[in-house]
This record gives C-alpha cells, structure tokens and sequence, in this order.
C-alpha cells in the first residue's frame, strides 16, 4: 500500500513538473533559511550550560541610583562565604578597564614568541568550584593557588608553547604598570560557550595587583569584582537573595552612609547571563534573548510562506485532481487512503525540499558565519540532525494538511459532473493565505527600512565631537609609556598628523571610572556620579570638542593637576550654571580623604557611550588615574596607509620589543552597534528571501488562473476585449490582496518598530514616507511577478482557446 501511495504520489509530482518545481524550490529556501537560524539560535541557546550543577549557579550583582551593575566590592565574596550556610563555593573574578590586552611573552632561549592577548582576567583560585572548565593539562582544585601563577586556554597555549605541555613554564606579562612573571599551571580546552570568554586567567594573588586587591575592604566603592555563588543543594535561591541586600547594610552601612548612597544586591542564574543580562560593567558583550525572538519568528514566518504555496497551489489544482478523487471513491478508496496519499506526496515534496536546503545551507553558511561571526557547522552538533527531521516533517504536515483533507472531501456523484463543493470556501482562505504572505513580507520590508535608517542615523549622528580621522595607539605596557614623550614628537612630523594626546579612554570604548562629585556648600549626600578620563594636554583640542565656558588642558597651565572640565550636564547636575561655574570647586572622596578640584572650563555635552543612552555626567582630569594609556593622533590625509606606516616605524623605534597595534575611533564607536548591524543584516536577508517565496507561489497561482480562465478571456477576446483590459482583470485580483496586506501590515509594523527604537535614547523617528513607499513596492513586485502570466494568458489566439467548444 505505502508503496503504491509513493509510486501514484511521484507520478503526479512528474506530471505537473511546474508546480513541482515552484513548490520544491519555495519549501527549499524556507527550509534553508530555517535551518540556517536554528543553528544560530541553538548555538546561542548553548553558553554556560555545560557547567555541573548549572541551576546552583548565580552571579551576584548591584543596584544604586536605579542603575544596575555586573560589579560589586571586593569584600563581598568572603562576607558571603562566612555569613551564610547555604553557600557552598564562591569566587571572584576581575576585569579592569584600560587592561583589555595584556602583552603576553615566552622567552625559549634565543627565539621570543611575544603578542597582545585579548580577555584576560584575575581570578579566585576557588573559580573551578563554581564554574566548570575542562582542563587538557594540570590540576583545576590547584590551578590558581599559589601567588603569580595563570592558566591558559588551549588556543593560546598553543601560540606561545606549540604543542608541547606548558605546565611549569613561565612567562611575562606584559601590563601598564610592569613586567610580571607568572607560571603556567594548566590549559583549559575552549570547547564550551560561556559568557566570560577568558582567554587567560591569572590568580589573584600575585606581585602587580594582589596588594590592591587585599586593601579593597570598603563595601561602596571599587565594584568591579564578578561575584559568583554556588549554593548547596536544596538551597532556595529566592530566600536567600532575599537576605542579599539586609546583609550588605549590616556589614557596609558605615561605607555607604559616608558616600550618601545605598545599594542593592540582587542574584543572576548562570545560565541567563549571556542572553537575558544586558547591564553596566558586564564582564564581555552578551547577546540578546530579543533579538533570538525577532529571528525564531523570521524563521516561522517564512517556513509558514513556503507551506502556504503548497497549500494555495494544490487547492488551486483541486479541479484538475476532483475526477482522481471521484474515480477512486467509487472504486472503493475511504477518505482516510486519500487523506495518506495526498500527506504522502507533500511529505515527498518536503523531503526533496530538505536534500535542496541542505545544499543551500552548505553554500550559504561560510557566508553567514563571516556575517555572524560564529563558527557553525550543521553536522557537529548531533541534535541539529533531529531539528532537520522534525523540521522537514512538520513542513510536510503543515503544508499537507488542508490540501489533503479538502480534496479527500470530494463527494464522488458531484465532481463526475462536474461540480465541486466548498470551491467558495477553499477560494477565500486560498486568497486570505496570500494577504499573509504578503502581510509578513511587507512587515520585514518595513523593518528592515526603519532598521537601516537607525543604522545610518546612529553612523552620521552629531556626537558632540569628531570622531573620523582619529588614530587611536593603545599603550598596554609600562615600557612603551616611558617612551610617550619621544613618540609624541616622532608623531607630530609625520606629514598629516595634526595634533596629537593620550588619554586614559577615548569616547565609543568602555570607561568604568567614575566618582562622586559635590559642589561647595553641599555635602557627600548630594554627590553627582560622574564618569570621568584622565588626559593630556590638547585632548579637547584633538577630539574636536567644543569649549562652553572657560578653557582646556594647555601646556600654557602648569598647575592643571589640581584642575577639572566638566561637561554641561554635570555643571547643572552640580547646582552650578555654565556662565559662573569657572573658578568653583568641586569636591570628591578618595582613599578616606576629601579632595577638591578647581573648575576651569566647560565643554558641550556629547556622546562619550553608545547613542543607546543619553548624555550623563562627563568630566575631564590631569591627575585622578593614568593618563597614557591611549595615544591619539588627528590625521588629516587621504593616504592612511602610508601615515599608520609611519607611525608603526616610529613606535618600532622606540619600542623594538612590543608589537605594534592601533585602531580608529569612528570603527571602534560603531563596535557598540554590532547587534543592531546584525540584526539589521539578517532580516535584510531574508526579507528579500520572504519576498522570493511569496513571489513563487503568487506566479503559480497566477499562471493557474489563466489557466483556467482560458475559455473566458478567450469569449472576451472575441467579444472586443483589449489586452490591456484582460492584464488588468486578471492582475487586479491579486494586486487587490497586496493592498490588503498593506493596510494590515502597516500598524503591525509600525507598532514593532516603535518598540525597537525604545532601546535608544537617540532615535530616527519611523517617518510616514515609508508605508506608501514600500506598499508601491510591493505592489510593482506583485505586477513584476503576476504581470508576465496576465500578458500570456492575454495575448492567447481565441481560436485555440474555444476551438473545442
């Protein structure tokens, strides 16, 4: 019987080769497409969960001044442990800003192996109770006990030792503040997703910043330790994080009070860190649960488009078929036989459809991985294989379903006549399947419009100061700052460089300093949280910034160490206005004593973040940390290469021993708009794929129409019709369910991107051009599609279409 089903299922597919191909073709790319995005959300859905005990984990983090923050202060970790039973392990983890690269180096007698490493941090040596890593060589209980000692991931290991086990060796790393050797005691294997992607992790303790870190016993200030808990089993998280916050304010009380300030703790699941955290001072870029939704739904909706042309196409061939049925009832078939048959040939359909969409992953997926940045492969992840079957079967009942059910509804006695019922009914849902097709694709067009346009706005945006054309040289060891000087004059004659400083951040890139600031006649309960940089002369100067009041850092002043800029939201912020702000002090805490700063200019708000937040509080300083952590240069000149060639052979020269690296400002402030790149990316794509699909099934449906309005035109033909007239019957049919979908379309869209654009504090606005815009888009790709069939079937002789009446 199976047989038979498969044998009559193929000849039909052969017999009707056109509709065969539409619907292979149309099930192909939604298949493809689909899979393409299981495998992206898969891989996303997959950090953090191979640690042991994973639902045990949690990462402890912050609340102050309604601002959520990854960080908390550095005696929190042995509070914990010590205060509560329920605790089993915990650790910390540290990230400092400026330090993003450490310059890594493995003397082997006459030959150096030396390069930047990214995603290195200091680490309890209890890390391995919480987290879970799978170590290719040493011990994880023993890996971070002893003072200077670091572990490796196996990439890296790789690179400074090459295949050979490195535990016991020793090399330099290379900060802005020293030279410090360190001993290797174990690599791990980067085999799992983690939302701390550490490269390299080094203990603790150790001889450049295990004295600072001992001192840290203040529970408000320095929140920059990643505090992660396991709690013991039957522990309830809820009723311990409930306890969070009270135990704070018994130990940090008298911290907190001295800074005005109070805070809150609060607990993360592991788990969720990666796609549900999006907070401050987060340990590495996360990706978006949002964002996961939006493509799950891209994915849906266009398997669904490709399912919906099966299902137009075969009812729209249900006269064609309604004899087969008919036959077969009065030789006996029961409606269930049929309803296999017709099941069997669209799960045919979906199965060749799957062998096309393999092929098409494979072609697309070096492409999509260069777009993603990910690394995916169908065939690693054994349960991807199960998501192809389900996939495939789903597809096959999905679109097999209606089809299969209304043509077995056939009552034999009246299709042998010549008259089928429900015809009316399968018409209207046949053309309601269309405005959603449609309906989804006028959707993505729309999105993707708005999300271009966002795009654009956030890429040529006034920031408040100039980004292009700035040379940016980190300084990540303390050898190369020694030289800043030298190279700052060796700079200054490269023909197109116009003025250069140093900084201890630059707009665009992650700035974690920050303090309290109050005015004179105010206390520290009135402080102002104020992020702030430590630069060198002309760096106002350098980046374009514009002077409101008083004046910048200039080697005309000696005494600036004892000086301050703020920006005009911090001048209000403060209490004091612009006009008389110049010549007043502002006050701040540090190290137990109250120090005080002179205001000596004001600069105009700008964009020191992403255009995701608003401007805040901004100040400029000479002396609070170092300020030679970056170099930037201002070029003015069309031939970048050969002036980046330049400046490489001058830092050679004064540092013949540190590799060379550098970046531009503007690139570096559109890193912060990488998930909206993507996103924007991808439903390009495959809008343009939705629009591909829905075009095929409305070129069928098309051409089945003329079809079987052959007879019809040709009576209309005789009876004067012009084809211009006969294009227009037969195109306005479907033109008139596109500006259906238009009007349908246009507040869903509209209310979607609205939501969206509420994650920016800057925004495009969704101006009113774009619906009729894209609504004549859909249209002329609608007439494009539907238009070539109408001309045919007009241009048709009459003769031959009613000759055989």
């Amino acid at each position: 019987m199976l047989k038979n089903y498969l044998k009559i299922a193929f000849r039909n597919l052969l017999n009707n080769k056109g509709y065969t191909a539409i619907n292979v073709f149309g099930l192909g790319l939604g298949l493809a497409t689909c899979l393409l995005i299981v495998l992206y959300i898969s891989d996303e859905l997959r950090f953090d969960k191979h640690h042991r005990s994973a639902d045990r984990l949690f990462r402890i983090a912050m609340e102050a001044r309604n601002e959520k923050w990854a960080g908390t202060p550095g005696p929190l970790a042995a509070g914990l442990q010590s205060d509560f039973p329920d605790v089993e392990s915990v650790a910390r983890v540290l990230k400092f800003s400026g330090m993003d690269r450490m310059l890594l180096e493995n003397r082997n007698g006459r030959q150096t192996t030396r390069f930047y490493e990214n995603n290195g941090y200091y680490a309890d040596s209890t890390l391995f109770d919480v987290l879970t890593y799978d170590f290719k060589y040493g011990n994880a209980r023993q890996a971070l006990s002893r003072p200077n000692t670091l572990i490796l991931s196996e990439q890296v290991a790789e690179k400074l030792f090459g295949s050979a086990d490195p535990v016991g060796k020793v090399i330099r790393v290379g900060l802005t503040f020293g030279d410090f050797d360190y001993t290797v005691t174990g690599v791990y294997r980067n085999n799992q997703k983690s939302h701390m992607d550490a490269r390299f992790l080094l203990s603790m303790q150790n001889g450049d910043m295990g004295g600072w870190v001992a001192s840290q016993n203040s529970w408000a200030i320095n929140n920059i330790f990643h505090t992660y808990v396991k709690l013991r089993e039957g522990a309830d998280p809820a009723v311990f994080e409930s306890k969070l916050t009270p135990f704070l304010n018994r130990h940090g009380a008298a911290d907190l009070k001295a800074l005005g300030i109070s805070k809150e703790l609060f607990m993360q699941p592991v788990t969720d860190i990666y796609l549900k955290s999006n907070i401050g001072n987060e340990i590495a870029p996360n990706g978006s649960m949002t964002y996961l939704y939006i493509f799950g739904s891209i994915a849906v909706f266009l398997l669904l488009i490709a399912c919906i042309n099966f299902m137009n196409l075969s009812t729209a061939r249900s006269e064609k078929r309604a004899k087969e049925v008919g036959v077969r009832k009065v030789l006996g078939a029961v409606r269930n036989s049929l309803v296999y048959q017709f099941l069997g040939e669209s799960m045919m359909l979906a199965v060749v459809a799957l062998a096309i969409a393999v092929l098409v992953v494979q072609l697309l997926i070096p492409y999509f991985n260069n777009l993603t940045g990910k690394n995916l492969d169908m065939f690693v992840q054994p349960a991807f294989l199960y998501w192809m079957v389900g996939i495939t079967l789903f597809t096959g009942l999905v679109a097999g379903l209606y089809p299969a059910f209304y043509l077995s509804s056939f009552r034999p006695v009246s299709v042998l006549k010549g008259r089928l019922v429900n015809i009316t009914s399968a018409v209207l849902l046949r053309k309601g399947l269309v405005v959603f097709q449609f309906t989804v694709s006028i959707i993505l067009i729309l999105g993707a419009i708005v999300i271009g346009q966002q795009l654009s706005y956030l890429q040529n945006q006034n920031l408040g100061f100039d980004k292009e054309q700035k040379l940016v040289v980190p300084f990540r060891n303390a050898k190369a700052a020694t030289h800043y000087n030298s190279f700052r004059e060796e700079v200054l004659r490269i023909p197109g460089v116009e003025r250069v400083t140093s900084g201890s951040v630059y707009p665009g890139i992650e700035n974690i300093e920050d303090l309290l600031f109050y005015a004179e006649n105010k206390t520290v309960h009135d402080a102002v949280d104020i992020h702030f940089a430590t630069v060198d002369n002309d760096y106002v100067e350098a980046l374009g910034l514009k002077i409101a009041a008083g004046r910048s850092f200039t080697k005309a002043f000696s005494g600036d160490s004892s000086s301050i800029i703020l920006n005009e939201t911090a001048v209000r912020e403060l209490g004091y206005d612009t006009a008389s702000v110049i010549g007043k002090n502002v006050f701040f805490e540090l190290a137990g004593k109250r120090r005080s700063l002179q205001v000596v200019g004001v600069v105009k708000d700008f964009n020191f973040r992403s255009l995701h937040e608003g401007i805040k509080p901004y100040a400029l300083t000479t002396s609070i940390t170092d300020k030679y952590q970056y170099f930037i240069a201002n070029v003015k000149t069309k031939d970048y290469a050969h002036v980046v060639a330049s400046v490489e052979a001058a830092w050679k020269k004064l540092n013949p021993d540190i590799p060379f690296t550098y970046s531009f400002l503007d690139q570096d402030f559109q890193k912060n708009y990488e998930k909206e790149r993507l996103t924007g990316s991808i439903v390009l794509y495959f809008t343009c794929i939705a629009v591909v699909i829905a075009c095929l099934g409305l070129f069928g449906l098309a051409a089945f129409s003329g079809e079987r309005r052959t007879k019809e035109i040709g009576v209309r033909k005789v009876l004067g019709a012009s084809v211009g007239s006969i294009v227009g019957m037969l195109s306005g049919e479907f033109l008139t369910l596109v500006c259906i979908a238009l009007v349908i379309a246009t507040p869903v869209a509209w209310w979607g991107m609205r939501e969206w654009l509420q994650g920016f504090a800057y925004q495009v606005g969704i101006q009113w051009w774009i619906f009729p815009l894209t609504g004549v888009l859909a249209i002329l790709v609608a007439l494009l599609t539907v238009g070539f069939q109408s001309v045919k079937a007009a241009l048709m002789d009459p003769v031959k279409s009613l000759k055989t009446e």
